[in-house]
């Protein structure tokens, strides 16, 4: 069975995108960084042929926006509406067999060694989740031998630092987890200049 590789994306425009970051640097320099982080990322990510990359992307009219042009259009999706989790779920229950490995967008030192530790973990656990600093997760992934379960995302508290623990408290007890790799997004000026380091 076929890997996909997930990338959550929103369409790079000013005022649409790192809306925390954009408060401190300003809205047209934090589009340009986010432009120029899911670039490198969706060609990074394309080049490998161990997985298929699929783009899942807000809002649904942008899919044909140039940002895109590595990745077929037949490879991307709306991300239709709904809270994240609702939205995080839908690739995992339409996509073609085989396991699912979802990430974000801005994820700066992710690289192709960090999904493929991900879906090695999915050969012996139902969801896989990449934990992130401040207590969200960056990836999650299912192996999707069984339904995803009901309460997946239910009740996760949103853009706090309890998004990861929400979310494993959800869980029903027969579900196999794994962690993978811890990495952050840049959400603020100063995870920018640690990046920049």
């Amino acid at each position: 069975m076929k890997r996909h590789l997930v990338i959550f994306a929103r369409a790079p425009e000013a005022g649409r995108v790192k809306r925390r970051l954009a408060t401190e640097i300003g809205m047209l320099e934090a589009a340009r960084f986010y432009r120029r982080i899911l670039g490198e990322q969706i060609r990074r990510m394309t080049r490998d042929p161990r997985w298929t990359v699929w783009l899942v992307v807000t809002p649904d009219t942008a899919l044909r926006h140039p940002a895109w042009h590595l990745v077929p259009v037949s490879r991307r999706k709306p991300q239709r509406q709904g809270d994240l989790g609702r939205r995080m779920k839908l690739p995992f229950a339409t996509l073609p067999p085989g396991p699912v490995v979802l990430v974000g967008s801005d994820i700066p030192a992710m690289r192709a060694s960090h999904i493929a530790r991900a879906f090695a973990l999915l050969g012996r656990h139902d969801l896989v989740f990449g934990p992130a600093r401040d207590g969200g997760f960056w990836l999650v992934g299912a192996r999707r031998m069984r339904p995803l379960p009901r309460s997946l995302f239910a009740d996760v508290r949103w853009s706090t630092p309890t998004v990861l623990a929400d979310t494993m408290a959800g869980l029903p007890r027969y579900i196999a987890t794994a962690l993978a790799d811890t990495l952050d997004d840049v959400d603020d000026a100063e995870a920018l200049r640690r990046l920049s380091d």
